[in-house]
């Protein structure tokens, strides 16, 4: 900092920001009742906004431990904060920036794993949430279930001091939790998979059950009786930070925000209402608790989800670098629209979601010129995602002899991607490596990697996809 320039945000600069952008709690009178696993730019501008509302609502002290699993970068971001960071919405009319204050403290998985542990132990933690993306589960893509073999699991099952994966990270804080009197817990998964609970507690079962620990049958006794595992949907656009919006944040605080992180207007969570201990009123900040979260979660992975990624691989085979940039192409909102609608046919009828509606509003949202989502970050990780994005509706399309083709579409443009582009993916090399030999079969490849052995057998689809895949094909109009 120079002598130019404004001082970082922190509590002893809080009182330079205008009143207006100031947290809607008092920071001070907080205290870490949750843990957050995975405290990337999603979570600070959803989930905590959230609990801050919640906060304000009902009070409670509802303060967020937040845990980063890989990088430093958030800790170093925000610890100097004091967990202090904005959030700017990017409406049409204008950007609208405040700061939230529900973050008590900052970790490091490992670096700070006894602190991890302490919390996760204890009974003043009654509520665990996780934004860790697909991958981060580690999950066997051919099962569902916990890769045994991926390396992060292999050493922590081994015994290593502080747990890197986050099934093993849980598994050895529930452990603690029981031994130190057992008091109820839930754990929240607030990625973007099927049926999220379910797989959370499958996975934390499956790594207790391949320890060598004395009590483990003791423990996997107790979080029948005492974990709880609601399933959820989350929804909001929140595109990676650029210097661009800490600029912006920075004029509107009047101080510097290292941890700046911006998204839409738009933002949903849905919730199964089946917690094992006490929680947030977050029903007071907008959230919907229902007993069945599953034709939600249908409807935003294969609907928002699964046209998200389908549009970041074709737009990004037209020179398009945003959303708003291919639906300002003459083909975007068509291919979205068809798209959707062929999807939809999947989703089962759900009173009280209006599909055709739903599908108007993601046009719109896409549409935003003032988000600047970059369609490279939505395009990382095609492996983990597309599976329940595009797979599992074509599955059940093809089942029921409706036609595809859009979804054959889809699954062309990300082979396209492999083929000719470097990946951000965990499994990269073996994607690249499924167009070694002949490249009529690469996309049968494709999908057996994906563990979709039935939809490599499908010779139709096969034959969709590779007339896709052809340099003559022309795109969406």
């Amino acid at each position: 900092m120079t002598a130019d320039s404004p001082p970082r945000l922190s509590l002893a600069t809080l009182d330079r920001v205008p009143a207006e952008s100031r947290p809607r709690i008092d920071p001070r009178g907080l205290r870490p009742r949750i843990v957050h696993l995975g405290i990337g730019a999603f979570h600070r501008a959803h989930q905590a906004l959230y609990t801050e509302a919640a906060e304000a609502a009902h009070g409670g002290g509802w303060g967020i431990a937040g845990v980063t699993q890989r990088s430093r970068s958030v800790v170093d971001a925000l610890r100097p904060q004091d967990g202090l960071y904005s959030f700017t919405e990017r409406r049409p009319e204008g950007p609208a920036t405040r700061v939230v204050g529900t973050v008590t403290e900052v970790l490091h998985a490992t670096d700070d794993g006894a602190r991890l542990g302490a919390l996760l132990a204890s009974p003043e933690v009654t509520v665990v949430t996780l934004t860790v993306t697909e991958k981060g589960y580690r999950r066997d893509p051919a099962t569902g279930g916990l890769a045994l073999d991926d390396p992060l699991i292999r050493d922590d099952l081994a015994g290593r001091p502080a747990p890197a994966s986050v099934a093993g990270q849980l598994a050895a804080g529930l452990r603690a939790r029981l031994r130190a009197g057992g008091a109820p817990v839930s754990l929240v998964s607030c990625d973007n998979m099927a049926d999220n609970g379910a797989v959370l507690r499958r996975l934390v079962r499956e790594f207790i059950a391949a320890t060598a620990w004395d009590d483990r049958d003791r423990l996997l006794d107790w979080i029948t009786g005492s974990v709880a595992f609601p399933a959820t949907v989350v929804d909001r656009i929140v595109p990676a930070t650029t210097d661009t919006d800490r600029r912006t944040a920075a004029r509107a605080l009047t101080v510097d925000d290292a941890g700046a992180v911006t998204g839409e207007p738009f933002t949903q969570w849905v919730l199964q209402d089946i917690f094992a201990a006490d929680r947030p009123h977050w029903e007071a900040a907008g959230v919907r608790l229902v007993p069945d979260v599953s034709p939600y979660q249908l409807a935003k992975l294969r609907l928002l989800n699964g046209s998200h990624s389908l549009i970041a691989y074709l737009g990004l085979g037209h020179g398009c670098e945003t959303v708003a940039d291919v639906l300002a192409a003459p083909w975007g909102e068509e291919t979205v629209r068809a798209y959707c609608a062929e999807a939809a046919q999947s989703l089962p009828p759900t009173e009280g979601l209006d599909l055709p509606a739903y599908i108007d509003s993601l046009v719109d949202r896409f549409a935003n010129p003032a988000m600047h989502h970059r369609i490279q970050q939505i395009a990382m990780d095609g492996s983990q995602k597309i599976p329940e994005r595009w797979l599992a509706p074509l599955r059940e399309l093809r089942a029921a002899g409706r036609d595809t083709p859009l979804l054959a579409t889809a699954l062309a443009a990300w082979a396209r991607r492999t083929r000719d582009h470097p990946l951000d993916d965990p499994r990269a090399e073996e994607l690249r490596r499924a167009w070694d030999g002949p490249h009529a079969e690469a996309p049968r490849r494709l999908l057996r990697l994906l563990g979709a052995e039935d939809l490599a057998d499908d010779t139709a689809l096969i034959a969709s996809v590779r007339a896709e895949l052809d340099p003559s094909a022309r795109p969406p109009r």
